[in-house]
Order: structure tokens, then C-alpha cells, then sequence
């Protein structure tokens, strides 16, 4: 593949845009957000205790209900995640994670309907599904093709 001068073109716009999305209030409250849960020893001991319970939740699911731990270990890492999710900082951090996500997903979905209305976007994100109730070419639709 040859690079024309077009697409160093566009290949530079878009370092450009993710240079402008890497010093975003949104980027810069992410990074304060995972420097916090990283560095709160508390946080930090939450964190490790439920990997350490989900470990041993692994073990178990390979024999099911026939563990003999099988009720304690479940109970234990459902505390243990609860635990973990309402800490402040993990808090605050999925909700700066999911801020970002939610803006890199945005953008996304500009580039791609800037394109076409038929380019698939992936997003991970069911808020963003931009597929028409018609379907794309795995459904015979919009694109007229009968697969």
C-alpha cells in the first residue's frame, strides 16, 4: 500500500483530534480519577481482596454447586465487589471512564456517518447503536444485497 499525500493528510488530522481529546477536561479528569484509585492504599486493598476472591470464585465454578465452598466463596465475592463498586474512587472513576468512553464513542459515530450512513461503527455501547431497523448486509437490507 502506497501512502498518498491524502491519506498523511488525514492520518495527521487524526493525531490532531486525538491530541485534542487527550488534553480534554473529560481525559484529564479520567487520569486524575485512575491516579487516585491507584494510589488510595484503602482502594487499593478493596481492589485486591475481590481479585483474590475472584480467583478462588474460578476454582469454584469449575465443580459448580458440588464445592463444598460453593456458597461461601459466591457470598464472599458479592460482598467483596460491593465492597469494591461503592468505594469513592472506584466510583468516581468508572464514571470518568464511562464519560470518555461515551465521548470516543460520539466521535466515532461522527467519522462513520460522515462517511455513510451504512459504515458500522462499533461503539460497545447499546445507546449507540446506529444500525436502522432495516439491517445492513447480514439482514438483506439497506445495502439490497439478499444474504
Amino acid at each position: 500500500m502506497f501512502a498518498t499525500l491524502e491519506s498523511v493528510q488525514i492520518i495527521d488530522m487524526a493525531e490532531d483530534i486525538a491530541k485534542m481529546i487527550i488534553n480534554s477536561d473529560i481525559a484529564d479528569e479520567y487520569r486524575q480519577c485512575l491516579y487516585m484509585m491507584k494510589t488510595n492504599r484503602e482502594t487499593q486493598n478493596k481492589i485486591n481482596k475481590f481479585i483474590k476472591l475472584k480467583e478462588q470464585y474460578e476454582e469454584v465454578q469449575r465443580f459448580g454447586r458440588y464445592h463444598p465452598d460453593y456458597q461461601t466463596v459466591m457470598r464472599n465475592v458479592r460482598l467483596a465487589k460491593r465492597e469494591m463498586d461503592l468505594d469513592e474512587n472506584v466510583a468516581k472513576f468508572k464514571l470518568a471512564e464511562n464519560a470518555l468512553q461515551q465521548l470516543l464513542d460520539e466521535i466515532g459515530i461522527i467519522i462513520g456517518r460522515s462517511v455513510s450512513d451504512s459504515v458500522k461503527v462499533a461503539t460497545g455501547s447499546p445507546f449507540f447503536d446506529t444500525r436502522k431497523a432495516s439491517g445492513g448486509c447480514s439482514a438483506g437490507g439497506s445495502c439490497g444485497c439478499s444474504a
